[in-house]
């Protein structure tokens, strides 16, 4: 079977002056990071910002197995696809974390025939984003400390300072340490924590800023403790803001390469959605919307995660909400949530047990998780087209049950897509009913009904997506848990808008929950301050924001030749 990799490397790239032609983006325009990889600069993305907008379609998912389901497949394939029934079309993908490439779930940057490239780049450094948020994150960390030890003008308490530091890495060991041993030359001993950058408050800002001045504000207004007199200090009280900033400077502009079959392609900004927000950015959105009559994006993990914080959290911020959702499922998924391999959320099934086939378990998949996401989906006002993203193991009886309950659930169309295997051509189907949708809500007024407002009380809009979007009782908070909210509504930040972190494999907080589950009830354990990001966290359950590796981590399996070519990679 040819990998990922050899497919990638068989592909001629075009000059990426040339794929930004395609979208009207000259040559002057661009900064050059490395062959097939340039940053847009900042004079053509304001040049670009007041111009019509087209359509965003965002796909998304059902609650993963831990192969995942290829949604970035799905969206890298339904550009190609749109692209080759004459649509101006362009994708926003987010940027891979080197925690998941090295752990378990590997690279992002698409598979088979629906891949953006250089996928080697992509999946490694590219071109320093998240090394960028990394640092910037972690000067202020720098800075906090120092400051304490110097003079502390801001009297922050530090046994009350929320700022951890990150890295790019999964690293568990990092979750609870203690900083500043070895005498007071070291600084103040304290407690403190590692989150990776995925997670970091300045990942959410890079992504939700509008513009420059938005940037430099947000990261001003990150809360980094309480002072002793309990009110909170900000970065921008301590002077961290500015070289942050500048730390940011090129970060924040998006960056283009290109499909495998030479369409323009954005990738920028990386949050995970089960532990931060799982979008890409506002201004790579806003630069494709201006370029492409329609662009693709996706949100992280299943609708329940990274769709509905797009909904509450990036619509709220950008404006722009979507005129399609695509609901990306897989066979395999659906017999995971109908029982086919027990009960455990992140189990990875064998070969033997994917490729058995069992109609039953599809159905009661189907039946449950599927029909929950795409009425969760529909309820917020746009049409939801199922893509069923086949695998080679996959029977047609078990295709055409898990058609036939996909439209008795609703869904608008239900297509067969096979953009892995086939490339654009094998997603024109779903290309063609996702331009038949987007005329369509665009016709009706392009109707967006979100579960709450800003104005809704922060408790209100928990138990809104607590038991409309994961259909439990209510949530329950715990007593350090309230402390922290009434603290924050004191502050003044009750009306931010919520997000919610928590496993991927359930629409609950226990991975072991499959399917759809009811008679649960929601358990929050901390509130986190993102004031900069213009969000609260709420970790539910013991949900971890530093990811540990897998038994067997991927980057076992990793090397280089002895002509700097990469091995065992991405599949």
């Amino acid at each position: 079977m040819v990998s990922d990799l050899d497919i990638a490397r068989a592909a001629t790239m075009e000059p990426i002056e040339a794929i930004a032609w395609k979208l009207g983006i000259s040559s002057h325009e661009l900064v050059p990071m490395g062959r097939g990889m340039a940053k847009i600069t900042w004079e053509a993305l304001s040049q670009r910002f007041s111009k019509p907008q087209g359509s965003l379609v965002l796909v998304t998912s059902v609650n993963p197995t831990p192969f995942g389901e290829g949604k970035t497949v799905t969206t890298i394939g339904l550009t190609q696809a749109l692209c080759a029934i004459g649509q101006s079309a362009t994708c926003v993908i987010r940027e891979p974390s080197m925690g998941p490439v090295f752990g378990i779930k590997g690279g992002a940057a698409g598979g088979g025939h629906s891949q953006v490239i250089p996928m080697e780049d992509i999946n490694l450094h590219f071109t320093g984003d998240l090394h960028a948020v990394t640092s910037a994150h972690n000067l202020l960390s720098a800075l906090i400390d120092n400051h304490i030890k110097h003079g502390n003008d801001t009297k922050l308490e530090p046994t009350k300072v929320f700022w951890p530091r990150v890295i790019d890495m999964n690293d568990r060991s990092l979750r609870d340490v203690i900083i500043g041993l070895g005498g007071s030359a070291n600084g103040n001993t304290r407690q403190d924590r590692f989150d990776i950058t995925a997670a970091s408050e300045v990942m959410a800002i890079l992504v939700l800023a509008q513009d420059y001045a938005d940037l430099r504000k947000r990261i001003g207004e990150i809360v980094i403790g309480e002072s002793t007199d309990g009110n909170p200090v900000k970065a921008e009280e301590i002077g961290a803001a500015g070289a942050m900033t500048l730390l940011l400077r090129n970060a924040f502009l998006p960056n283009m390469v290109q499909t495998l079959e030479g369409n323009p392609a954005f990738i920028h900004g990386g949050p995970f959605a089960n532990i931060a927000h799982g979008n890409s950015s506002i201004i790579a959105d806003r630069l494709a919307l201006g370029a492409a009559d329609i662009v693709v994006t996706e949100a992280g993990f299943g609708s329940d995660m990274g769709a509905e914080k797009f909904m509450h959290i990036k619509a709220a911020n950008s404006g722009k909400a979507p005129d399609c959702v695509v609901m990306n499922v897989t066979i395999r998924s659906m017999k995971l949530h109908g029982g086919a391999f027990g009960s455990r959320g992140g189990y990875r099934p064998t070969k033997e047990e994917l490729e058995k086939e069992d109609i039953e378990a599809v159905l009661r998949g189907a039946q449950g998780n599927l029909d929950r996401h795409i009425k969760n989906m529909a309820g917020f006002g746009m049409p939801v087209i199922v893509s069923i993203n086949r695998f080679y193991s996959d029977t047609d009886a078990e295709l055409d049950a898990l058609k036939m309950a996909a439209q008795k659930s609703g869904a608008s169309h239900v297509a067969l897509t096979e953009v892995h295997a086939h490339g654009g051509k094998g997603g024109e189907e779903l290309a063609k009913a996702v331009v038949a949708a987007v005329h369509d809500h665009v016709a009706k007024g392009r109707p967006f009904t979100p579960l709450f407002t800003a104005e809704t009380p922060i408790l209100d809009k928990m138990n809104a997506i607590a038991t409309r979007i994961y259909k439990a009782e209510g949530v329950e908070i715990s007593t350090s848990a309230m402390k922290q909210l009434t603290k924050l509504q004191a502050w003044g930040y009750d009306h931010l808008p919520v997000c919610m972190a928590k496993t991927q494999y359930s629409f609950s907080h226990d991975p072991g929950k499959l399917g759809a589950p009811v008679g649960f009830t929601i358990p929050v354990s901390e509130f986190r301050l993102n004031a900069g990001a213009g969000f609260i966290v709420a970790i539910l359950g013991n949900m971890m924001t530093m990811p540990g590796l897998p038994k067997r981590p991927a980057a076992l399996d990793m090397d280089m030749d002895e002509e700097g070519r990469l091995t065992g990679v991405f599949g």
